[in-house]
């Protein structure tokens, strides 16, 4: 049995050390801060001083973005270790990760990468959520991707795919609605319609991401659009609890 990801249902924010002072010069009207693991895995220093003091007034998730969760390789256990150090260290109420690969194998990329969605993969990043899950006695929730292709080996849809791995391992899903429109807007797709079918009682968290619009040299423009605001999926802001279920939290960060 592990610990369930349990943060408060309302928003929060990703942390940025630039904030750190005004943070502490007055309680914040949020309900917890994000931070991303990678950025504490050293033993001490400034950001463990400032994680600390963040910890002991705020419920706390942590994001990871380098275990390399849909690598057909081995998960790096040393990473691992340090991931499960840090969540002992600070005990988040969240712990969550990526649908996508970054190594190959001693050589790390700074990207996350697609996969192709096979029953092989699906097997694979079953296999990795839980060693995850059991090295650190916790509940990982998993971040839909943002890709950039598609891969003809795929024989499972995205959603399908996200849906059956956390069947199988017991882990949630972290919605990041940025993503899903830049999925979308790479693959001619819908984005409503992606989250028409997307498995909202699964979902514990949701990443919103800042939007813009931008024109570039040749004209061409691109809206990112709050999808959550303009539809009306299973699962609204406004709607009580569901029998056995919390609403998914909001955060304002990214990736």
């Amino acid at each position: 049995m592990f610990i369930v990801s349990n943060l408060p249902a309302c928003a929060g924010v990703g942390f940025k050390p630039e904030h750190f002072r005004d943070i502490l010069a007055a309680p914040q009207p949020l309900g917890f801060f994000e931070v991303h693991a990678e950025n504490y895995m050293g033993a001490g220093g400034p950001p463990h001083a400032q994680l600390g003091a963040l910890r002991e007034r705020y419920t706390l998730s942590v994001h990871g973005v380098g275990l390399s969760i849909g690598s057909m390789e081995p998960l790096n256990r040393e990473h691992l270790m340090r991931v499960k150090l840090l969540c002992e260290r600070y005990q988040p109420e969240s712990f969550s990760e990526h649908l996508a690969w970054s190594s190959h194998n001693d050589i790390y990329l700074n990207d996350l990468l697609p996969l192709p969605y096979t029953p092989h993969t699906l097997a694979r990043v079953t296999e990795h959520i839980d060693e995850v899950q059991t090295a650190l006695g916790r509940q990982m929730l998993l971040e839909n991707p943002s890709t950039y292709i598609r891969f003809s080996e795929s024989t499972i849809p995205e959603i399908d795919f996200l849906t059956e791995v956390s069947k199988r391992t017991g882990c949630g899903l972290l919605l990041d609605i940025n993503n899903v429109f830049v999925s979308a807007k790479n693959h001619g797709a819908q984005p409503l319609a992606y989250l028409d079918s997307f498995p909202f009682d699964r979902v514990k968290e949701i990443h919103l991401g800042g939007h813009d619009e931008e024109v570039d040299e040749v004209g061409c423009g691109s809206c990112l659009v709050a999808l959550l605001a303009c539809h009306r999926p299973r699962w609204r802001p406004s709607d009580p609890d569901r029998v056995g279920q919390r609403r998914p939290r909001l955060a304002d960060t990214a990736p």
